[in-house]
């Protein structure tokens, strides 16, 4: 079967939801201070600098290893992170195609709510928001089944329509840990063992498939952010 060359994985960089929501539930509050949509939020200034530190990363890629077609989700953060990193590396690359597969999980009538606001408002879902239950549907959203699902179509049609071609994606945490479970056929006792890490803000994941199969090369790294200052991880959009 024929595969592309190289895939890398991007989650984008810290976004003020990555800040306010941690904030918000830590204090109980039902308030994130933050308003609309979860597509249209935006980097902090430590995502935008770890996006820069990205881009210092592909600067010092060898030529042959340099993406030659980047995608990313439609969000704004995920759009800007690969605006940023291809800025800030000097190199040319051709204009990011953007695709809806792409984008982070959907939280359907929980998006953009808190802990406290979802135990106010949806009780009998409070139990399950925030915990690694690849089952659970939110009201009007999707499990980590659904992303498999839509995951499964995208990596089928980039093998197919960019063969042989280095591919970077920029998109979610949801993304890269499902990304995984694609390429590698893992099962969720696999999964749930993978997700107890995290996937850190503007960390790199690459699958190398020059042997005609995609296989799993480092995964969830940031030694390329050492000079961005550090933040405890956490796992909010």
């Amino acid at each position: 079967m024929s595969v592309v060359s190289e895939l890398i994985l991007l989650r984008h960089g810290q976004s003020a939801a990555n800040v306010a929501f941690p904030a918000a539930d830590a204090q109980g509050h039902v308030d994130s201070g933050l308003t609309g949509p979860d597509r249209d939020v935006e980097l902090t200034d430590l995502g935008r600098a770890q996006a820069e530190a990205v881009g210092a990363w592909l600067a010092g890629l060898p030529a042959d290893r340099v993406p030659e077609v980047p995608i990313t989700s439609p969000y704004l953060r995920a759009r800007e992170t690969w605006r940023i990193a291809a800025e800030a590396s000097g190199l040319s690359f051709p204009p990011a195609l953007t695709d809806e597969r792409l984008v982070d999980r959907l939280l359907g009538d929980l998006e953009m709510m808190t802990r406290a606001a979802v135990a106010r408002d949806f009780p009998d879902e409070a139990r399950f928001h925030g915990t690694v239950d690849f089952q659970w549907k939110p009201p009007n959203g999707e499990s980590f089944g659904d992303i498999r699902v839509r995951l499964t179509s995208f990596l089928e049609d980039i093998n197919t329509e960019h063969a042989g071609r280095r591919v970077v994606v920029t998109a979610h945490d949801a993304v890269v840990l499902m990304m995984r479970a694609v390429v590698e056929g893992l099962d969720w006792d696999a999964v749930t063992d993978v997700s107890a890490a995290g996937v850190r803000n503007a960390s790199i994941s690459v699958f190398d498939g020059r042997s005609g199969t995609l296989v799993l090369d480092r995964y969830n790294t940031v030694d390329h952010l050492s000079e961005v200052t550090p933040t405890p991880p956490n796992p909010a959009a």
